[in-house]
């Protein structure tokens, strides 16, 4: 299986990649379509090239920034795609989250372990996807991005579909006492996303979730995939598990044309 596909309505595609079906080797084996982490680019550009044609995606609207671990938000509209490529590339450059109004353009995410959180606005038909590891987290990018969609277009949280898609769980996610302590003075409810053991543990699903819910999105409206990456490196790409050299899943999200 080379997808995970995710509950939205029929006008959205939305997607995890799977490790397998592509053709790359050792620990990018086999599906990675990421450029950004250091596999062979002729294994990628199969890979990417395979990925368009089973979504049927124009791969010039296939958007997949260069994260930092930051909070810097793109807007794919009209005004980004009249640019030419080589500025479109340097406009996702340092980019964590990418939202768009537009059908047709597919907003992609990578991943090894860090949390793909993907939305929809079904009354302004709004689609993101956020990059959320515990840097971004922690520094609430889910919740700036749901302002930024307010703001723009005029979003609210009862309107809003959201996947928080396959990420490390809170029983693989150990951390130090400074990642507990920053999350605290963040003001999020350490008895609800902490857990003490050898180590403290962040569950990272919950922390994001709960952003969500703060926003005004309903729980049934937030479906949480409930895949560890890192217990289920044969299936999704795992940085802990695998090491930095190694691939990475693509989540990605795309309003079609078949909105009526």
């Amino acid at each position: 299986m080379s997808y995970l596909q995710f509950p939205f309505p029929e006008e959205i595609t939305a997607f995890s990649t799977c490790r397998q079906g592509g053709c790359g080797t050792g620990t990018y084996a086999s599906f990675n379509c990421t450029h950004y982490c250091g596999d062979n680019p002729e294994h990628v550009a199969s890979n990417r090239e395979k990925l368009c044609r089973d979504w049927n995606i124009t791969p010039d609207r296939f958007f997949i920034p260069r994260q930092v671990h930051d909070v810097q938000v793109a807007v794919v509209d009209e005004e980004f795609l009249a640019l030419p490529t080589e500025e479109q590339g340097v406009r996702l450059e340092g980019v964590d989250a990418l939202l768009s109004p537009l059908a047709g353009c597919c907003l992609a995410i990578s991943t090894a372990d860090c949390v793909p959180i993907l939305l929809y606005d079904t009354r302004a038909r709004i689609v993101a996807a956020i990059h959320a590891g515990w840097r971004g987290t922690v520094a609430h990018i889910l919740s700036q991005v749901l302002r930024r969609m307010t703001l723009l277009y005029g979003t609210e949280g009862k309107d809003v579909k959201a996947v928080i898609g396959p990420s490390i769980s809170l029983q693989a996610f150990e951390v130090g006492d400074e990642v507990y302590d920053q999350f605290h003075s963040a003001g999020f409810p350490m008895n609800r996303i902490a857990r003490r053991e050898a180590k403290w543990h962040i569950d990272l699903w919950e922390a994001n979730r709960l952003q969500l819910l703060d926003y005004g999105v309903p729980t049934e409206s937030i479906h949480v995939a409930g895949i560890c990456t890192f217990t289920d490196s044969d299936r999704f790409f795992s940085a802990r598990k695998l090491g930095i050299k190694s691939g990475r899943i693509l989540t990605a999200i795309m309003r079609t044309e078949r909105v009526k």
